[in-house]
């Protein structure tokens, strides 16, 4: 088991964040996941009307009103497949922005949300002067992404781990990912 503590934030903490979370918590990792959106957003019966939620309601209650609301539907679209992982996970979604962890490394699922955990740093005082590494991976928000990025995100964690020196291997790191996966990445350094 390694010493990194790691978070994965997507926008709602519901698909992508949550599949690497369950990915990496499989290899032993110490990892948590988190969304930053305004609210928990989750596909509809139409388009502009998606199912939005508070974040901390918990996984079994949106499970619940889905099931209530359109069983057939939400098992065909995956929702109540992905909602049924989530709570075997954790207890509801959790938003970035009020948690109080400090983490070795954020990985971010999309580069609007990058920007919003950036901005998040930025717009509060460093108190401990530790380091926290961001790094951003664009993945879709779909089934078959999540998947992907999740085996991506992992790959990732596992060699970043291995490192004797993150602070100056991340930089090589990276470029080897992006270079073998054909994916850019962002990153910076923060403060806690």
């Amino acid at each position: 088991m390694s010493d990194l503590y790691v978070a994965v934030v997507c926008s709602s903490n519901m698909n992508r964040s949550m599949e690497a979370h369950a990915f990496l918590v499989k290899k032993g990792f110490n990892v948590k996941s988190y969304g930053t959106g305004e609210k928990v957003k989750l596909p509809g019966a139409s388009a502009d009307r998606p199912n939005c939620y508070e974040f901390g309601v918990l996984y079994d209650e949106i499970y619940n009103d889905l099931m209530e609301k359109d069983k057939n539907y939400y098992t065909q679209n995956g929702l109540l497949h992905m909602l049924d992982r989530n709570r075997r996970i954790k207890p509801c979604p959790e938003k970035f922005q009020v948690c109080n962890e400090r983490f070795d490394v954020i990985i971010t699922c999309e580069e609007r949300v990058y920007d919003q955990v950036i901005e998040w740093f930025g717009s509060r005082r460093s108190i401990y002067n530790q380091p926290v590494h961001v790094v951003n991976i664009d993945i879709q928000d779909n089934h078959e992404e999540a998947t992907i990025g999740a085996f991506l995100i992992s790959d990732m964690v596992t060699k970043m781990a291995q490192s004797d020196d993150l602070d100056n291997d991340i930089d090589e790191l990276l470029h080897e990912f992006e270079s073998k996966c054909h994916r850019p990445s962002l990153n910076c350094i923060m403060f806690y």
